[in-house]
């Protein structure tokens, strides 16, 4: 069972207009194809005291996508006009999520904004406009799609990333506005975007599986990182328990793309 920690934004659906927890489809979409249970975990502050009462239940945790990470979180007193929109309560959450789940040794896989999470998580901090700061929206092409916004990403060989991707060049759908600035404490730089050198995976090298990914791999039907994070949990519950299989899913007549039929992490072990 894999964790995904929501989004707590105003929604709209039948006659309803709401605050909602929610969840793009294709991040369970993908742990499906994966063969794995999904299990949405809203911001809950009893939760953020005490991480271990979800953590003792998934084998793996993914921080997806979605709005701008508060300045407050790391630490900046100024706040750019482009940074909108943020949820504190669902920072607060995730961090202390992250760091737990980090302490524990759970695999985690952070997207687009979860990437950035775990860089505060540790002690890093956002840029928070990459137009801005590089002069260019190639990060962000067309605000609403990943339609024109794929791009080249460099990773460095025989990382986790590298491994996680099946590639050391896999192709990046991207759609966001901000990204890391200061590293966080432990963290390594292992992937960068061709053309600006903005960094695009982070992993903490001493934890079997601690990756975050500037794009979305989720919303990549060739993409095999989520396999991987479904991977690397699947080990880490059956080295605990050795003939517990509750949690796998039933094949599924899709096609799997996320389920490589090759390790994935071999080269990174």
């Amino acid at each position: 069972m894999i964790g995904i920690c929501t989004a707590l934004e105003q929604a709209r659906w039948g006659v309803w207009d709401q605050s909602a927890f929610l969840l793009p489809e294709s991040y369970v979409i993908a742990l499906h194809r994966a063969g794995a249970i999904a299990i949405m975990l809203p911001p809950d502050p009893a939760v953020s005291a005490a991480p271990d009462q979800v953590l003792d239940l998934v084998d793996g945790l993914l921080l997806a996508g979605g709005a701008d990470i508060d300045p407050d979180s790391y630490g900046e007193t100024t706040r750019h006009a482009r940074t909108v929109g943020t949820v504190p309560a669902r920072d607060a959450f995730e961090i202390a999520m992250v760091r737990r789940a980090i302490d524990r040794d759970v695999p985690v896989l952070g997207i687009c904004r979860g990437m950035q999470l775990l860089n505060v998580a540790r002690g890093g901090s956002v840029i928070q406009d990459l137009p801005e700061h590089f002069g260019h929206s190639d990060h962000m092409r067309t605000p609403g799609t990943f339609d024109g916004n794929d791009h080249f990403v460099r990773l460095t060989p025989g990382t986790l990333a590298a491994a996680a991707a099946g590639t050391d060049r896999p192709t990046a759908k991207s759609h966001h506005h901000q990204g890391i600035d200061r590293l966080g404490d432990g963290l390594v730089v292992s992937g960068w975007a061709e053309g600006d050198d903005l960094p695009e995976a982070i992993e903490d090298p001493t934890r079997r599986f601690a990756l975050g990914v500037q794009w979305h791999p989720e919303a990549d039907a060739r993409s095999q990182l989520v396999g991987a994070l479904v991977l690397a949990a699947r080990r880490a519950r059956d080295a605990r328990t050795p003939t517990g299989k509750a949690t796998d899913r039933p094949a599924t007549d899709q096609p799997a793309t996320d389920q490589p039929a090759t390790d994935p992490l071999a080269a990174a072990s």
